[in-house]
């Protein structure tokens, strides 16, 4: 056993994949994934998510278990951070997040000002190539890579998160445009659930 197996679940010799899954998905109530910059101009974004939607709790309280221990959460919502908020990077935590916990939404939000508009596919390319002597050409979608057009990236992301294999269904996507100067979220994609997968 090496020095941290003890704090993984699936390393116990008593480990059971169904009972543990269960156990997580009552520890969070976890219903949204609110996808955003890591540009610390962008942090309140997922505060003002939950505003707009009225029934979020964010960033809710850790639940502590009768030793002290951190064992749950009352938050609904995740946010998961990446390079503007763009959905190529956010992929595999939809499918973990649906895996562990079940959700129901998922929100992509792009921001004003964002260091993603100050470069193109073409530029970053060239520039991976010059000053690191690689081709990063074939790694991304090119139209994943930066934000040339906010409606586009938005529209673009929205749907590729609808398409991926690893999103239920039954959820919601919704793309807004987030204003930081102002702290205005305003609506650019809104895709409910298909029509017999309610949520």
């Amino acid at each position: 056993m090496s020095n941290f197996d003890r704090y993984a679940f699936s390393a116990n010799p008593s480990f059971d994949e169904a009972e543990t899954r269960e156990a997580f998905s009552h520890a969070v109530p976890l219903k949204t994934l609110v996808i955003y910059c890591y540009d610390p101009r962008a942090a309140e974004i997922p505060q003002a998510v939950a505003e707009l939607f009225g029934d979020e709790v964010f960033p809710g309280q850790v639940i502590l278990d009768a030793s002290g221990n951190r064992v749950a959460s009352s938050t609904t919502m995740f946010p998961i951070v990446v390079a503007g908020g763009r959905a190529i990077d956010a992929l595999r935590s939809i499918t973990v997040a649906q895996h562990l916990f079940g959700i129901q939404n998922v929100v992509v939000v792009h921001h004003s000002h964002c260091g993603a508009t100050t470069f193109t596919a073409d530029g970053i390319i060239d520039a991976y190539k010059h000053e690191h002597h690689t081709d990063i050409s074939v790694l991304y979608e090119r139209g994943s890579i930066c934000i040339e057009d906010y409606e586009v990236s938005l529209k673009r992301d929205t749907a590729l998160i609808r398409s991926h294999a690893g999103t239920p269904k039954d959820v919601n996507i919704f793309g807004y445009f987030y204003n930081i100067d102002t702290g205005m979220l305003s609506e650019v994609v809104k895709d409910k659930a298909e029509a017999g997968h309610p949520v």
